[in-house]
C-alpha cells in the first residue's frame, strides 16, 4: 500500500424512507458508529469550509452536489464559527491531496480534528435528485450495518419544532471592535457567522448578545441599531426571541438576515412555511423589486415567509427560482430584512450594498 493511501471502511447512508447509498467513511470516527440528522444538499462550487462551519447547519447532514471537495484544503481564517455544528457531510470525491498557498490543513484532517464524520464515494447526483423529488428528510450514515442505520434514520426527529438556536448561540456578551465606523450595533447571535461580524464592524462597534437576551438589556446599551443574525432550523419555537424583537421595533433601526428575516416577519404577523428541500447554495438569483436588478446570492435556509401574510411590510426582493419572498421593508418602523446572505462567505458579493443600506438607516434614525 502506498504511503498516501489508507484502508477504506465501507459505509452506508440510509434515508428515513429506506433509500440506501453506499460509500466509505471519512473524517472523524462517529460515536456509536453512526451519525444521524436531516439530509440537505448545497450547490456551492467552492467554500466547503465556510459551509461546514456555518452554525445554520446545526442538526443537518450536508450533501455537497459539486463532485470534488477538499482540493484546496482549509485554513483557520475561513472558519465561520469557533466550532462546527453540522452533524456530518456527504461527498462524491474527497480529495486525497490539497493544493493552495493559503491552506494549512487538509479537509479530511480538519474533519477529524473537529469531530465531524463524513461519507465519501456516494452517488451525490442520485441523492440530490431524490431529495429534490421527495424533500429533505432524516437520514443516518455509518459502518454499523443497514438495519441499525434504518432504525436511527427512523428515530431522527429532523429540525421541525426544535429550538436549535440554543445549541449555537454564544454563552455571554462579547464585543467586536470597529474597523471603520462610529456606530454602536447590537447583534443578536442566533448562529452568527464571522464574515457577517466583519462586515458589520465596518459600521462601528458590535456588541454580540446571546439569543435570549432581553430587549431591556439591549435597549439599555443605547445602540444605534440592532442586527438579527442567521441561524439554524425552525423559527416556530422561538417565542422568546419574537417578544424581544417586538419590544425593540420602532425604538432603533433593525436589520435581519435569514433566520433573523423570518423572525422579523413573524413578529409583524407573517406566516412561515417549510420549503421542500430548502435553499442552500451560492448561486440563487434574487430580483430587487425597487431597482429591477438581479443579484446572484448565497442562501442557506429551510423555511420561508408566506406570500401575502405580512400587513405592515412591503416585499422588496423575490427569489427568481421559485418566486418566494426574499426581502421585506417595514412600513411603520425603521426595519428591513432579507432571506439570504449579503456577506456571502462563500458566495458572490452582489448584495453587500445591504450593509450600506443599514448604515443609511442608522444615519436617518440618528
Amino acid at each position: 500500500m502506498k504511503k498516501d493511501q489508507k484502508k477504506l471502511v465501507e459505509a452506508h447512508l440510509v434515508l428515513s424512507d429506506g433509500t440506501i447509498f453506499t460509500g466509505e467513511m471519512v473524517g472523524a470516527v462517529p460515536e456509536g458508529g453512526l451519525v444521524s440528522g436531516e439530509v440537505v444538499f448545497n450547490t456551492v462550487l467552492s467554500g466547503y469550509q465556510e459551509v461546514i462551519t456555518d452554525p445554520s447547519y446545526a442538526g443537518q447532514i450536508i450533501t455537497f452536489t459539486y463532485p470534488h471537495i477538499g482540493n484546496y484544503g482549509v485554513n483557520a481564517e475561513d472558519n465561520e464559527s469557533s466550532a462546527p455544528f453540522c452533524r456530518g457531510i456527504v461527498v462524491r470525491d474527497l480529495a486525497r491531496r490539497h493544493s493552495n498557498w493559503r491552506a494549512n490543513q487538509g479537509l479530511d484532517e480538519m474533519l477529524k480534528s473537529r469531530g465531524i464524520s463524513g461519507i465519501a464515494g456516494v452517488d451525490t447526483r442520485r441523492l440530490t435528485r431524490h431529495i429534490r423529488n421527495l424533500g429533505a428528510m432524516p437520514g443516518a450514515f455509518g459502518d454499523v450495518g443497514i438495519e441499525k442505520l434504518k432504525l436511527a434514520a427512523s428515530k431522527e426527529p429532523g429540525t421541525d419544532n426544535i429550538d436549535l438556536v440554543k445549541t449555537v448561540t454564544c454563552d455571554e456578551i462579547y464585543n467586536v471592535a470597529s474597523t471603520g465606523g462610529t456606530r454602536k450595533i447590537v447583534a443578536y447571535d442566533f448562529g452568527v457567522k464571522s464574515t457577517i461580524l466583519r462586515h458589520l464592524s465596518k459600521l462601528g462597534e458590535i456588541i454580540v448578545v446571546p439569543a435570549g437576551t432581553s430587549s431591556e438589556v439591549v435597549l439599555d446599551m443605547k445602540p444605534d441599531g440592532v442586527f438579527l443574525s442567521n441561524g439554524p432550523g425552525d423559527p416556530a419555537p422561538l417565542d422568546y426571541v419574537r417578544e424581544n424583537i417586538k419590544s425593540i421595533l420602532g425604538k432603533v433601526p433593525v436589520f435581519g438576515i435569514c433566520l433573523g428575516h423570518q423572525l422579523l416577519a413573524e413578529t409583524l404577523g407573517a406566516e412561515i412555511f417549510k420549503l421542500p428541500f430548502g435553499h442552500h447554495g451560492g448561486n440563487h438569483p434574487v430580483k430587487n423589486l425597487k431597482t429591477g436588478i438581479v443579484e446572484i446570492t448565497s442562501q442557506n435556509h429551510n423555511y420561508c415567509v408566506a406570500e401575502g401574510s405580512i400587513k405592515d411590510a412591503e416585499v422588496t426582493h423575490i427569489n427568481l427560482n421559485d418566486g418566494t419572498i426574499a426581502g421585506i421593508n417595514c412600513l411603520n418602523v425603521p426595519a428591513f430584512s432579507v432571506q439570504y446572505h449579503p456577506e456571502a462567505g462563500p458566495g458572490p458579493h452582489d448584495s453587500s450594498y445591504l450593509f450600506e443600506q443599514f448604515e443609511n438607516l442608522l444615519g436617518r434614525a440618528g
